[in-house]
């Protein structure tokens, strides 16, 4: 067999230009393109219900760089004027009453007719990992082919009570894009509900009959947050159990202080799988409003929401400063270790590190 002639064009194995310089130019196009974030085009196209300024600038907000922070905030100030002219609704319950599922159904049932709905869904994050599943949109799968509905999932974090740190300026962004209702979905764990009911205007229990907490009347905390108690998956065998649980819930209710809106909470039933009052609740929920509106608490309760807010912000600001300041870092190591040999207490450790600040 005749031996093959090698082109003298022959192109020899070895590195490339493009591998050679393809790590360091992605590189340097990534900082340009977050060099170009231009927070005016931004702000426009977020008023123009443009969804990928508006997941852009949620992004912003949420990232830990200060330079995306000071964009952040500039384009939170730009939303502001177009901002609290939905209605908040928080949603929670414990894992498994059906949150997902109720959320989709109620959410299609909104934008039949003619709402745009924003849904922010905050998922579990693993404290060791920090992982998140964030599957919500996987979970509504109807609601997310919507053209009328915007599913924003987030992973808690290490945040207070597992509620994604800049969700209230998330619903400010949802607003200013002209969303008519935001839904927040807590992560169900018994910690996040105090948060969310800080930014919400109607705050949902969602419970399951059967699950042998009616009489207690659940954790008090949260039955004096809800405004309305709503017993899922009530269809079926079920269906019985959820009237019983039902009458329950609404003589707990009685045992409650009367709320300063004026407002009785109801406890209702539904099948958020079959679609089967869902349209009452929300009938109740405009019911809600127009009271607290003719009464004035409406507009009282998010004033105090924004100065609750003010002081959060302050905190979690004092916090994070306080933190990165390297030389809390190196000295909050040796004490530490000092608390590890008991050479000194967590209270003696915390003076110390305060008085540096001095």
């Amino acid at each position: 067999m005749a031996k093959q002639k090698k082109s003298a064009l022959e192109e020899k194995k070895g590195i490339s230009i493009s591998e050679i310089t393809n790590a360091s130019s992605i590189k340097t196009i990534q900082e340009k393109r977050r060099s170009k974030i231009n927070t005016e085009t931004l702000v426009s196209a977020i008023l123009n219900k443009d969804i990928t300024a508006l997941s852009r600038a949620i992004t912003l907000v949420e990232s830990k760089n200060r330079a995306h922070l000071e964009k952040a905030n500039t384009i939170i100030k730009a939303c502001l004027p177009h901002a609290n002219k939905s209605i908040r609704i928080g949603i929670t319950g414990v894992p498994g009453v059906g949150k997902s599922t109720f959320i989709e159904t109620f959410g299609k049932h909104l934008t039949s007719l003619g709402k745009r709905i924003a849904v922010l869904a905050i998922d579990p994050s693993s404290s060791l990992t920090k992982g998140s599943i964030l599957g919500d949109k996987t979970r509504m799968e109807e609601l997310v082919k919507d053209d009328h509905a915007y599913i924003r999932p987030s992973a808690s974090g290490d945040s207070l009570g597992g509620v994604a740190r800049k969700t209230r300026e998330t619903i400010i962004l949802c607003e200013a894009a002209g969303f008519d209702v935001i839904l927040i979905e807590t992560v169900g764990v018994g910690q996040s509900e105090t948060t969310v009911h800080s930014m919400v205007d109607f705050f949902l229990l969602l419970k399951l009959a059967g699950a042998g907490d009616e009489l207690q009347g659940i954790k008090r905390g949260i039955v004096e947050m809800a405004d309305a108690i709503v017993i899922n998956k009530a269809d079926g065998d079920n269906l019985k159990r959820a009237k019983l649980a039902k009458v329950e819930f609404n003589r707990a209710l009685h045992l409650y202080p009367e709320k300063d809106s004026n407002w009785s909470p109801r406890v209702m039933i539904c099948s958020a799988l079959k679609n089967e009052g869902i349209d009452a609740v929300w009938e109740l929920i405009l019911e809600y409003v127009d009271v607290t509106t003719k009464n004035h608490f409406f507009n009282k309760k998010r004033n105090e929401q924004n100065k609750f807010w003010l002081i959060q912000t302050i905190e979690d600001q004092l916090k994070s400063d306080f933190f990165n300041r390297p030389k809390i870092k190196k000295e909050l190591e040796q004490q530490l270790q000092l608390i590890d040999t008991n050479q000194t207490t967590p209270f003696a450790a915390a003076d110390y590190l305060l008085s540096l600040l001095a």
